[in-house]
């Protein structure tokens, strides 16, 4: 009999960096019933968020 266990990557090779940050609490219960709605994780939707914010920046001088 075989038994077969597949290699995970390590954290930090997987693409992804670990950002601790503090948020106000009406934020975080926002997010929270935003990711309650989308039956998805609080984690996507920060996510998702921040992709697109980062996408609408202007830098001015």
């Amino acid at each position: 009999m075989e038994i077969e266990i597949r290699k995970k990557k390590l954290r930090g090779e997987d693409g992804y960096k670990l950002l601790s940050i503090r948020i106000p609490s009406e934020l975080y219960e926002q997010l929270d019933q935003i990711a309650k709605e989308a039956n998805t994780s609080r984690n996507e939707i920060i996510n998702i968020l921040l992709e697109e914010g980062v996408k609408s920046v202007i830098i001015r001088e």
